[in-house]
């Protein structure tokens, strides 16, 4: 059955004179303005939800939401178990896409390089500064793995709960050695702005030199057709 909804998307797009003279920047831009977003109304709940796709071994692609932890100009960031699918594929081909999208704002940003991982100390400052219960649940959960039930998941939390008791302090529960995350180095960083008629804006910026993502000499800007 084919269901075919019509909107016209009413974004205001994104042209070459209002595109920032870096990535970051622009980068940096909408993600504040996504938040703000969500500050004020709800059509945003997630502002920081990013969409991470690999390849497993067979070369199929993968895809998964999980929330960017780190954003800076070095790329978006975020943690997960080394272990999981996307911890795997990642260690096997390196290659990595990104997206962050926010339908109600007619705006997406997509990232596309190879993922970089996180140094140990910015993976334990950001452990540290979590709930106790989330701590807790890094453990229990053998994330990607099977597991028979929701009743196995839990007594697996009660487990943890008993061994690392919360005694209100930011170390009371280690941070697990299959605990990790990666940063995408960025090759290409494109911006999309939904436009009226499918007339969408996508400017890209690719990457020319070995800078940051905030170093202008380092990239150049061209459009795609939508």
């Amino acid at each position: 059955m084919t269901v075919a909804r019509r909107v016209d998307y009413t974004g205001e797009g994104l042209s070459e004179d209002e595109v920032a003279d870096t990535p970051w920047q622009q980068a940096r831009l909408w993600v504040d303005e996504a938040i703000a977003r969500s500050e004020a109304q709800d059509d945003v709940p997630e502002p920081t939800a990013i969409s991470i796709a690999t390849v497993d071994a067979d070369g199929r692609p993968n895809v998964r939401t999980v929330l960017m932890r780190f954003f800076d100009d070095r790329g978006p960031g975020f943690v997960t178990a080394t272990v999981s699918a996307k911890g795997r594929e990642i260690a096997a081909t390196g290659g990595i896409a990104a997206a962050l999208t926010w339908p109600s704002m007619f705006r997406a940003i997509r990232f596309r390089g190879r993922a970089v991982e996180l140094d140990r100390e910015e993976i334990e400052g950001y452990f540290f500064s979590r709930p106790w219960a989330s701590r807790i649940s890094a453990w229990a959960s053998q994330q990607s793995q099977p597991v028979g039930s929701r009743a196995d998941l839990e007594a697996a939390y009660d487990r943890y709960a008993a061994q690392f008791p919360d005694r209100g302090k930011a170390d009371d529960v280690p941070v697990p050695d299959f605990w990790g995350g990666w940063r995408v180095h960025c090759d290409e960083v494109e911006f999309w702005g939904g436009r009226r008629n499918r007339l969408h804006d996508r400017l890209v910026f690719t990457r020319t030199g070995e800078g940051t993502l905030d170093d202008p000499a380092s990239w150049s800007l061209s459009r795609r057709q939508p």
